[in-house]
């Protein structure tokens, strides 16, 4: 990155109260503790902390400027430019500066699936093209900016995943990023209790297209419900991914196994064998995303398949790990009930020993939540020996596998440490461990827990 003080307070309407409007800012951090020298220090205000108090540390850091909303005057070592709202102001900077890029970058969004999605997009762009993609999910109102202030001359594309959670979310990530392009991998039911119903969020999600031109494309999920009823009522230009017959790109001869999925993908170039070396349904639709991109793009087919071969999950998304005989798949990172839903077919997959699902609340339902937890205990029992519950909304789970199965053995617990214990006691080698959860329920102590236990016994061993 590279801006003066005084294009940045041009481009966020900020005013500077002091310093060098002709001084150069190299990169941008919204993170005291991430400041590097030359850095544009942006502090954001939350509902626990305000990091303004850290603009001293900033500066210590060797900071270029700062933005601040709480101050009228200044004199420090570097420049402070006031804003009504430095989040705001983050956000049109970025928008300026990503508008200096005539490359094509490609949104991703949707309500499961978009970090996945996003890695193998950019995995498959990476086969002919040099590459920016976010970094993990940093996909929120700041991780956006942030992933944009990224973007250097050598780059050839960009591959920016785009979450949101309130109205009004989306079509500010649009302004920011404008994507040329934007892939929507599915409508569920995260976050709405915000947001009210799943019809509320597609037409929310739907403001990805916000700043789309002439030549721009949307990638459309044919497999998902609602999406799928937007064929032929859409404007521009747009390609379907899926299993049914009118896809653009579609996954015939579908294989899952517990290590890979493969398929034989048809499209208007022909037919080509896919694989990719990680379990479950929704990758093939992953996979398909990423092909349809890479195609539209002008990036080989062939070489985009072979580029999906080193597809790896990130941390604590579909993880496959053994530890003392057992196979834990870790999940932990996240939880929606759509998500869960794909996570139950994955151990479903899995046919020597016990399978044990290892599932905790599901947060931001609101009223749709009991439901859907019931409904999650529903498939649950259809495709686990064992059912652990961990939360007060997942003891919902537990009464919709009850519901089908009287007899399933299961424990209802409250706390990770009491999921814990009753593992130890019950695990065998063989056996098959999925944990899931939403964020906030930290279930990758679960996950820590039963590899550290292993680790522990084959030492003693």
């Amino acid at each position: 990155m590279e801006m003066t003080v005084g294009e940045i307070a041009r481009a966020c309407g900020g005013n500077i109260l002091c310093g060098d409007p002709e001084r150069t800012v190299t990169s941008v951090s919204a993170d005291s503790r991430t400041v590097s020298p030359g850095a544009l220090f942006v502090p954001i205000r939350g509902e626990k902390t305000d990091a303004h108090t850290r603009i001293p540390d900033a500066f210590a850091a060797g900071a270029a400027a700062v933005l601040t909303q709480e101050h009228t005057r200044a004199d420090g070592p570097g420049a402070w430019i006031a804003v009504p709202d430095t989040l705001r102001a983050a956000q049109k900077i970025a928008a300026a500066y990503r508008r200096g890029f005539a490359i094509p970058v490609v949104g991703v969004t949707g309500s499961v699936g978009k970090t996945t999605t996003k890695e193998m997009i950019a995995l498959a762009l990476s086969a002919e093209r040099n590459v920016m993609k976010t970094e993990g999910n940093s996909n929120s109102q700041i991780g956006v900016p942030l992933t944009v202030f990224r973007l250097s001359p050598e780059h050839e594309a960009a591959v920016i995943e785009m979450g949101m959670s309130e109205f009004g979310e989306m079509a500010r990530l649009a302004e920011v990023a404008a994507p040329d392009y934007a892939v929507m991998t599915n409508i569920g039911v995260s976050h709405i209790g915000q947001l009210g119903s799943q019809e509320n969020i597609l037409q929310e999600k739907l403001h990805i297209t916000d700043q789309f031109h002439s030549g721009s494309v949307l990638f459309l999920n044919g497999d998902d419900p609602l999406l799928s009823g937007l064929r032929g009522k859409t404007g521009g230009t747009v390609v379907w991914f899926g299993t049914q017959p009118w896809c653009d790109f579609r996954a015939e001869d579908v294989r899952t196994g517990t290590r890979e999925v493969s398929f034989r993908l048809a499209y208007s170039g022909g037919e080509r064998a896919v694989s990719v070396p990680a379990p479950g349904m929704h990758m093939v639709l992953n996979a398909l995303a990423a092909l349809a991109v890479a195609r539209q793009l002008g990036v080989s087919v062939e070489k985009a398949a072979d580029a999906l071969k080193n597809y790896r999950p990130l941390a604590m998304r579909q993880q496959i790990r053994r530890a003392g005989g057992v196979t834990v798949i870790d999940d932990s990172y996240n939880a929606s009930p759509d998500a869960v839903k794909s996570s139950l077919s994955v151990l479903e997959s899995f046919r020597e020993g016990r399978r044990v699902a290892v599932l905790a609340d599901m947060l931001e339902l609101g009223g749709y939540s009991a439901r859907a937890h019931f409904d999650v205990g529903i498939r649950a029992a259809a495709a686990a020996d064992i059912l652990v519950t961990v939360g007060a909304e997942a003891e919902q789970i537990a009464q919709g596998a009850r519901s089908v199965r009287p007899d399933m053995r299961m424990c209802v617990c409250r706390e990770n440490e009491e999921a814990v214990s009753f593992l130890q006691g019950v695990l065998a080698p063989g056996d098959t461990v999925l944990v899931k959860g939403s964020r906030g329920m930290h279930t990758d102590q679960i996950v820590a827990a039963l590899l550290s236990r292993a680790e522990s016994e084959g030492r003693a061993r």
